[in-house]
């Protein structure tokens, strides 16, 4: 593949250090509208020369727990082209870097499932794939949902259902629900719940 040296607002920098490594120069292997691919020519840690490759994203991964009031998890169903599987997962989609995620998280969710919501809550930011990809995710509890229409991309096929908390983390815990931006959040808030409750049960028990 031939490589094309970027231009320093490309690129972002030259030469420059990074931690233990020395950047010595950038070119742009691969572009389209959502990635970059980088081609770092690099001094690694232990003197030697080297390459380094990165793929920079030019959105945030936001998602969505949309929870409604019989505890219920709004989940979206569809292909993955990338592993060539089905999966169901929480509302999610990419916020421009230069948008607030929230706002972005708030289309997604009504773009995929027609719900839009009176309260948010940020839930926790994760970084995807961190030695190879600069990609960061952050993720919202949404709640006091109202109902409307989806307004799906065009290229999207998706499908749409409720499911109770508990059974979505049985299905991660089985392994049937693997998308880290599902996983990861849905985590974090079994740990409140879970934390919540053992507070709760210290306080019966004085």
């Amino acid at each position: 593949m031939k490589l094309r040296r970027a231009s320093p607002e490309e690129a972002g920098w030259g030469e420059a250090r990074v931690g233990p490594w020395t950047r010595r120069g950038r070119r742009v292997g691969y572009r389209n509208p959502w990635v970059t691919v980088w081609h770092d020519d690099v001094t690694r840690p232990d003197g030697a020369p080297g390459i380094y490759g990165v793929v920079h994203f030019a959105n945030t991964a936001v998602g969505v727990v949309a929870i409604d009031d019989r505890d219920r998890v709004a989940l979206v169903g569809q292909h993955r082209y990338a592993f060539d599987t089905y999966h169901w997962e929480i509302p999610e989609g990419g916020s421009p870097l230069a948008e607030d995620s929230l706002e972005g998280a708030k289309r997604e969710l009504l773009e995929e499932t027609g719900l839009t919501a009176r309260t948010w809550r940020e839930i926790g930011r994760w970084e995807l794939s961190n030695s190879v990809t600069d990609e960061a995710a952050v993720a919202y509890l949404a709640t006091d949902l109202e109902h409307g229409e989806a307004q799906p991309d065009s290229e999207e096929e998706l499908e749409f259902r409720w499911l109770p908390f508990d059974d979505v983390m049985a299905l991660i815990a089985s392994g049937d629900i693997t998308d880290a931006l599902t996983v990861l959040p849905m985590q974090a808030l079994a740990l409140e719940r879970a934390a919540g409750s053992s507070i709760d049960s210290a306080r019966r028990g004085r």
